[in-house]
Parts: structure tokens; C-alpha cells; sequence
């Protein structure tokens, strides 16, 4: 955290990308006792991927859907974080150890700190179940016609999760993550 930074005006924010594309999620489904309910599953292989970001003690989230997992897309994603910290507040963003997180060609952001996980800590990041509920609620069991339609089902999923009042807060806020 850079020099001069109150305690008092930093936010912690987790981060993370989710793949939703046509190989999609088969999860479960009700059926009559004694049935195999048929769920398609498609066997192209196009995909978008979701940069989500939440802060539980804000109840605010920023996503953005893009078409690959990149330098470049992470870049675009931090800017866009970044226009969402209020003037004089911090933001230490929490996040996983993929290449894309950790590389020196990062653009560092003067309202924005980067806090790796330790290795193989998925648990450590509320944001998983961000992803599980949009899967559950949104995204699996169902087939795409292309990529517009996988963004279009990436926008709606996550504009409704973002959209109900207190959810980011209900379904991501951890004891351990407030200062």
C-alpha cells in the first residue's frame, strides 16, 4: 500500500475470471424419482470470460466480459476497477497467482494494490461463489448458437446478480476480510 494511505480509506475487493462458453456446466436438475432427465451439452468449444471484481463492505461489483484471459484484458479490468474507487479511498484487490495477476507488465494504478493469494487457495476467494451462483442460477444446462449469444447469457447473468440489493454483501462478506 502506497506511503500516506489511512487504514480507514481502504477497501478490500477480490477478483477473479470465470469461462462460461458452448462445453458448458451440467449441474443438477429436478426430476420425477426414478428418471434420467436428458440436459444437453454441446461439444463446440467457444468461450467468453467473465472479470468480475466485488467489494463486500461496499456492496459493489465490477465486471466486464471479454474473449480471453490476458495481460491486456487484466489491464482493462483494473481500469475499470479503478474508475469505481471513490476520491481518497484505497483499494487492495485480492486476487489468485495467475500469470496474467503476478506479470511486470501490469500497469500499476495509484488507488489500487494488489494482494496475491498463496498458491491453490481458491477457498480464500469469495468471489468462487460469485461463479457457482451465476452457473446454479444462470449459465448451466443451456446451449449457445455463438459467441454473441455466450455474452449476451455472460451479461444477463452477471447484471442480475449485481442488481439485487445486498447481494455482493450476503453472499461475499468473510470476517477476516474487514479492516
Amino acid at each position: 500500500m502506497p506511503a500516506g494511505v489511512e487504514i480507514e480509506s481502504v477497501d478490500i475487493w477480490f477478483q477473479d475470471e470465470a469461462r462460461v462458453g458452448q462445453r458448458g456446466t451440467v449441474t443438477r436438475t429436478w426430476a420425477n424419482k426414478g428418471t434420467r432427465p436428458r440436459l444437453a451439452r454441446q461439444q463446440q468449444f467457444e468461450y467468453a470470460y467473465i472479470f468480475g471484481a466485488i467489494c463486500p463492505v461496499r456492496d459493489e461489483a465490477v465486471g466486464l466480459v471479454m474473449p480471453a484471459v490476458n495481460t491486456e484484458a487484466m489491464l482493462v479490468h483494473l481500469e475499470h476497477i479503478s474508475m469505481k474507487i471513490p476520491e481518497g479511498r484505497h483499494a487492495v484487490i485480492v486476487l489468485d497467482r495467475a500469470a496474467w495477476h503476478t506479470t511486470k507488465r501490469l500497469k500499476r494504478f495509484s488507488n489500487i494494490s494488489l494482494l496475491p493469494l498463496p498458491p491453490v487457495s481458491p477457498e480464500l476467494n469469495p468471489t468462487e461463489q460469485v461463479w457457482q451462483t451465476l452457473q446454479d442460477e444462470h449459465l448451466a444446462n443451456r446451449c449457445y448458437e455463438d459467441y454473441d449469444a455466450i455474452t449476451m447469457a455472460c451479461c444477463d447473468a452477471w447484471n442480475a446478480f449485481v442488481d439485487t440489493p445486498t447481494r455482493v454483501r450476503r453472499l461475499c462478506s468473510r470476517p477476516w476480510a474487514i479492516l
